[in-house]
């Protein structure tokens, strides 16, 4: 009787929760631009001492080896970021080229 008891106690409980919780699939992801998911980024890292780093917006699948750290313009990219000086200095000779 005991173990019926707090089966059901348990259930409604998880029940409970689940109405009181906002669920996370009802409502589509707000499209955030890739600029406005880089600045915010870029700031948390600034905060907390990183200066060598690269984040680029790549179109989603195309991330090679860089870490992604975020989505944007509605999950079609992917946020990645590269650490280090070597990331930054082969993006700056990239700009340089064209």
């Amino acid at each position: 009787m005991k173990s019926w008891t707090l089966a059901a106690l348990l259930v409604l409980c998880a029940a409970a929760s689940a109405q009181t919780s906002e669920p996370s699939s009802a409502a589509p992801a707000a499209r955030k631009s890739c600029d406005d998911l880089k600045a915010e980024i870029s700031k948390k890292l600034e905060a907390k001492g990183v200066t060598a780093y690269t984040l680029d917006a790549v179109d989603k699948g195309k991330e090679g080896d860089a870490k992604v750290v975020g989505t944007c313009d509605g999950g079609t990219k992917s946020m990645t970021y590269t650490r280090g000086a070597v990331a930054a200095e082969a993006k700056s000779a990239e700009a340089k080229k064209q």
